[in-house]
């Protein structure tokens, strides 16, 4: 069976190479890549990254490399249209009946590449002639240069019924090639057909690799529809496409971000202010194709769309079809520019720094989701407060990732918090949020300090055992080679911790011997200076419980394991525990009955135990015995 160009170059699209991949190797986000131990042969260092941007994996270990087919072909001994079909079915896609008018639809599309090119040349040709005049001075009237008008390939449509026809049919290209290719217009009473771009300044559209596959076409004057693109053809299917995507790849690679505008000029003048790396959909909506293709560019998006009702719209429509795709590292941000305002009009009154200042505002969507449900509504009831956390936690529902949804629902609960706790609600009896008839609205609650964001001072023992788990780590380098895959599946519940737990299992070839000084000076060059610095505190691990005398660097690595295991296993027991106690509140608020009430308050008791509790290991102490020299051996995890 064979397969057409496009039909692969679909598949590698809708595919996610890190996705695809993910499902089988543990892997971490480090820079743009992702990193983690190679399927193909044993190591015990990461040595297979894969590159989204590029739509490959390599192992410097063993050399394999390839796209997604070839990961498929790989991992499960498939040939190459065993692969492709799996694929497909993971997208969605129909495999192709390979007929002879398959054959000759795959012709066809080889054709109108050449078909769309010949009229963008023609198009610049228009421009630049006598009868552009028209087209030129609006361009000059907006700014644009002739590097910038050749950069982008700008052209002009004559303001005629038959100009593009008659000068590109002939030899090679048909009237019915160019009807296919969205240039001409059929009528379908049978009647002649004629030019679809007439008195319009003309922006090629191309795909990801520079081809041009459509146009877009904007009238001057009074014309309507202002703005109007290519039908849909073999070559263009405009939920696809991101206009200036060829342009804006390798400039976000660079900057590790992405612009998205709104339209064509907004794309124009934010790359003359010196942001190459914008793009902007076919029309004001983004669509889930056209996120998973910005995603390829970068990881979180920044969607700048105009100030006014109607870009705000579209903004939010873009938060909602995010939503469910969204994966860990994957997301978007939302830059608000003042009302009635554009990137062109922006860069036009501020020039770069302003729309640098608006771009360096973005918000997250996680914030833009609660200002979308929370602004607006009046919240000065319990029942319209339960009303926003019921569409908060709605929202959070819409995630399919567990990991992303569940710290979507944390970060609500923390707004919810914040917004409602006894020490940020206002004063008296309050209309809405933040007025009050008895006295001035309070301050808010401040950000956690570094020590808190460390788990310091937190609730509960999980945020401590996961402190007292890097600090073993970082005191001795060498557990990790024997506890590197139960270090790398930690779920952690401080980002701070999290981010360093992830920085070690990124280390690039780190030396066998590796000691506690190398490593943390390491770190620090990271930018992990102060969480290094706060868990070597000598004041903070003064030995206060037993178990924390485990990250104490002088014990044989025997016994440190031993308690980094123990500790481990303690902490997965209250993660199972929170998950446990998560279920039942979900369970009771579905249905306030008795067994789940029982449920929730059983839980709820354990849960209380559980934070009240100090674990250890019984009566055995490093300091009197260990393993390796006879001494008493531990007998388990004991809850106090």
């Amino acid at each position: 069976m064979t397969f057409t160009p496009q039909f692969l170059d679909d598949i590698r699209a809708r595919v996610p190479l890190s996705d695809t991949i993910g499902r089988r190797v543990r892997l971490v986000r480090r820079g743009r890549e992702h990193v983690g131990l190679c399927p193909f042969h044993k190591e015990k260092t990461p040595s297979f990254t894969v590159n989204e941007d590029k739509g490959f994996f390599h192992c410097f270990g063993c050399g394999a490399h390839g796209d997604v087919i070839g990961f498929e072909m790989r991992i499960d001994n498939l040939t190459f249209p065993e692969a492709v079909e799996r694929l497909a079915r993971a997208a969605s896609l129909e495999l192709p009946v390979h007929t002879p008018q398959d054959r000759e639809r795959a012709k066809e599309r080889t054709s109108l590449y050449t078909v769309v090119e010949t009229a963008a040349a023609w198009f610049q040709e228009q421009l630049s002639g006598s009868g552009g005049a028209a087209g030129r001075e609006y361009l000059e009237r907006r700014g644009l240069d002739a590097a910038t008008i050749a950069k982008f390939r700008l052209g002009w449509a004559p303001d005629s019924r038959n100009a593009l026809k008659r000068a590109l049919t002939g030899p090679g290209i048909s009237e019915t090639m160019l009807v296919a290719a969205g240039l001409l217009i059929a009528p379908e009473d049978g009647g002649a057909s004629y030019d679809r771009f007439r008195g319009r300044i003309i922006f090629p559209i191309t795909d990801r690799g520079g081809k041009v596959v459509a146009f877009g076409g904007r009238a001057l004057g009074e014309g309507t529809p202002k703005y109007l693109n290519s039908p849909e053809t073999p070559l263009f299917h405009k939920g696809d496409q991101l206009y200036g995507v060829a342009l804006a790849r390798n400039p976000a690679r660079e900057a590790g971000e992405v612009i998205v505008a709104e339209g064509y000029m907004d794309v124009i003048a934010l790359s003359r202010a010196g942001f190459e790396n914008a793009v902007a959909p076919l029309g004001t909506a983004l669509t889930e194709a056209q996120i998973q293709e910005l995603w390829r560019l970068a990881p979180e998006p920044i969607v700048c769309f105009d100030g006014d009702a109607a870009g705000q719209r579209a903004a939010h429509r873009a938060a909602e079809r995010a939503l469910a795709l969204l994966r860990p590292g994957l997301s978007l941000r939302f830059a608000a520019l003042p009302p009635g305002d554009d990137p062109d009009s922006v860069i036009a009154k501020g020039g770069a720094p302003a729309m640098r200042d608006a771009l360096g505002a973005a918000r997250p969507l996680a914030d833009v989701l609660w200002t979308m449900e929370s602004t607006g509504r009046p919240l000065d009831t319990p029942e319209r407060r339960a009303d926003l956390e019921a569409r908060l936690y709605a929202r959070a529902r819409q995630i399919d990732d567990a990991a992303v949804r569940r710290h979507y629902e944390r970060h609500f609960r923390s707004c919810l918090w914040k917004a409602f706790s006894p020490s940020s609600m206002p004063a008296g009896r309050d209309k809405g949020m933040g007025r009050s008839r008895g006295g001035p609205t309070r301050k808010p609650v401040p950000e956690p300090p570094l020590a808190h964001s460390l788990g310091i001072g937190a609730d509960g023992q999980s945020e401590r055992r996961e402190r007292l788990l890097v600090t073993m780590i970082l005191n001795r380098p060498e557990l990790l080679a024997k506890v590197e895959e139960e270090f790398a599946a930690l779920d952690m519940t401080s980002p701070q911790l999290d981010d360093l737990r992830r920085a070690i299992l990124s280390m690039p070839n780190p030396p066998p011997d590796l000691d506690s000084a190398a490593l943390k000076n390491h770190l620090s060059n990271l930018g992990f200076l102060a969480a290094v610095e706060h868990l070597s505190a000598p004041g903070e691990w003064s030995e206060r419980r037993l178990e924390d005398k485990f990250a104490r660097p002088d014990l044989t690595l025997a016994v440190a394991e031993m308690g980094w295991r123990h500790v481990l296993s303690c902490h997965s027991q209250a993660v199972g525990l929170k998950a446990e106690l998560r279920a039942a509140e979900e369970a009771l608020a579905e249905n306030m009955n008795d067994e789940n009430l029982a449920r929730f308050e059983a839980t709820r008791r354990q849960m209380e135990r559980e934070i009240r509790a100090d674990v250890g290991f019984g009566d055995w102490d490093p300091e009197v015995g260990n393993l390796e020299s006879g001494g008493p051996s531990p007998d388990g995890p004991r809850v106090a």
